[in-house]
């Protein structure tokens, strides 16, 4: 890991350049973006939802929970944003990405539809799904809000 610590920074939207280092926060679009702290310079996005992440603030560092997995980008980095910190995690076998792409469909479709359409979901799983700790995950109305923010 390139960055072992991230200062963070409360805005209303991100900036289009992204200063390495630095864990941007939008409370008003629910989401935090930072450039990936492999040194890779991708720019990654974890909103905060339900079925997606969650920040704490202690008043004077941030924590993102679950880890951050960057599996659909060539680095593959995964890590953990712990106070501010920026604890490396082991990589994962394609096996166990799947395995949480699974789950996390799951988790979105019990959350955001019926039980009924959960197992549906489950069962009719596409080959490429994108990965629930990326930026390219898709959802509902946060989603919609992260687009406009983003500018897309």
């Amino acid at each position: 890991m390139r960055h072992r610590t991230l200062k963070h920074r409360f805005v209303r939207n991100v900036p289009r350049e992204l200063e390495p280092g630095v864990l941007y926060i939008s409370m008003e679009y629910a989401t935090a973006v930072h450039s990936c702290c492999c040194g890779c310079g991708d720019r990654v996005v974890t909103p905060f939802t339900p079925t997606d992440w969650r920040m704490t603030f202690d008043g004077e560092s941030i924590s993102l929970h679950p880890s951050v997995g960057n599996w659909n980008q060539k680095c593959r980095s995964h890590y953990v944003i712990q106070r501010n910190r920026v604890l490396e995690a082991s990589s994962w076998s394609d096996a166990q990405i799947e395995a949480e792409r699974r789950r996390d469909k799951r988790a979105k479709a019990a959350h955001y539809g019926s039980e009924h359409e959960a197992r549906t979901a489950a069962k009719e799983l596409p080959e490429s799904l994108p990965v629930r700790r990326s930026a390219t995950t898709q959802g509902g109305g946060a989603w919609s809000r992260l687009k406009a923010w983003l500018g897309q």
